[in-house]
C-alpha cells in the first residue's frame, strides 16, 4: 500500500502559534495545498477570523503574517482515502518537532485541527521537550466531521485563535 507524504510547514521565524492537522487528504495531496477540499472549513474560518483570503499563495502569506504556522503531525503514513480513521498507526511517522521547535523557538502554542491530530501528537511525539507549550484542541474543519455545523466550528476556532492572538499581542507590547 502507498504511503502518503506530508507537506513542508508554512512558517516564518516570528511564528507564535502552530496549527497542526493530522496528514493531508487525497485532494490536498493532488493539489499540493493544505486543506484543498472545497468543503473543508479551514480557509473560510481563517478568512472570517484573520481576514485571510485570495489565492492559496495569498492565504498562506496571510497566515504567516498573522504569526500562525501550519503543519501536520505526521510526516508519512499509509492512509487509503482521506479519512483520519483510515490512518494506519503502525505505518505512521511523526514530523521532527524537536528540530522544528528549536528552529522556530518563538512558538508558544500548538492548536490541533481535530481530535485525531491531537491524539497522534500525544501518541507519537515525546512530551518532555514540549511541556512549556500551551496546547489547544479545536474541532476538525474536515467535511467528514459533520457532527458540528460550520457555525459551531467557526465559534470554537474564533475563541481558540482569538485567545492565542490576544496573548501574542500582549507579549509584543
Amino acid at each position: 500500500m502507498h504511503k502518503s507524504e506530508g507537506f513542508a510547514p508554512i512558517v516564518k521565524s516570528d511564528a507564535r502559534v502552530l496549527v497542526l492537522g493530522s496528514l493531508p487528504g487525497q485532494r490536498s495531496l493532488t493539489d499540493q495545498a493544505y486543506y484543498a477540499h472545497p468543503q473543508n472549513a479551514f480557509w473560510p474560518i481563517m478568512n472570517d477570523i484573520l481576514g485571510i483570503s485570495g489565492s492559496y499563495v495569498e492565504r498562506c502569506a496571510g497566515r504567516t503574517a498573522s504569526k500562525v504556522a501550519l503543519w501536520d503531525v505526521l510526516q508519512t503514513s499509509v492512509r487509503p482515502g482521506s479519512l483520519d480513521a483510515d490512518i494506519r498507526l503502525e505505518t505512521a511517522a511523526a514530523n521532527d518537532f524537536s528540530a522544528f521547535l528549536c528552529k522556530y523557538s518563538r512558538i508558544e502554542q500548538i492548536v490541533f485541527n481535530g481530535k485525531k491530530a491531537e491524539q497522534l501528537f500525544h501518541r507519537l511525539v515525546p512530551a518532555e521537550p514540549f511541556q512549556h507549550l500551551h496546547l489547544i484542541g479545536l474541532p476538525s474543519t474536515s467535511p467528514a466531521y459533520a457532527a458540528m455545523p460550520f457555525r459551531g466550528k467557526l465559534s470554537a476556532w474564533k475563541v481558540g485563535l482569538m485567545l492565542v492572538h490576544s496573548n501574542n499581542k500582549r507579549r509584543e507590547k
